[in-house]
């Protein structure tokens, strides 16, 4: 039977985006970073990265976890020195969750090691076959079903 590009592409995804694909790589990029550091607090520090501080809440939204497990994940993190909690300047009763410095180093850390995983997989394509691959993987992801709306 011939699929569509639109159903294999449906299908990869779908094994891309699986809890235990997710779980197997944040595993092996926290290696070694320190028992705080793992699969499930790596979420809560990247979401960290990429959105700057701001509320357990709306960490959550951005990572897929609810408020009162980002807040646990944040205390081992903080306890750890790798994040911190600051007071919310436009909320005298709200905080914030922040990286420190050694969460930004360990963040780094992770970010090289997928950054090496991906090149180590496409070290035996052509070069041009690469580059073509992440422009059309960036336009697919930014225009494609995943594109940011207007939430």
């Amino acid at each position: 039977m011939t699929t569509t590009a639109g159903e294999d592409i449906a299908h990869t995804l779908g094994l891309l985006l699986r809890r235990s694909t997710r779980t197997r790589l944040h595993a092996r990029l926290t290696e070694g970073l320190g028992k705080a550091v793992d699969d499930l607090t790596y979420p809560v520090l990247s979401g960290l990265a990429r959105t700057g501080p701001c509320s357990a809440a709306d960490l959550g939204r951005e990572v897929g976890l609810d408020r009162t497990t980002v807040s646990r994940r944040a205390g081992r993190l903080a306890r750890a020195g790798l994040l911190e909690r600051r007071p919310d300047p436009d909320d005298g009763r709200a905080a914030l969750l922040a990286l420190t410095d050694d969460g930004h180093a360990v963040v780094a850390v992770t970010r090289q090691r997928l950054t090496d995983a991906v090149e180590d997989s496409l070290a035996g394509w052509p070069p041009a076959e690469a580059r073509t691959f992440a422009r059309l993987l960036h336009r697919f992801v930014g225009r494609g079903p995943f594109a940011a709306g207007d939430e």
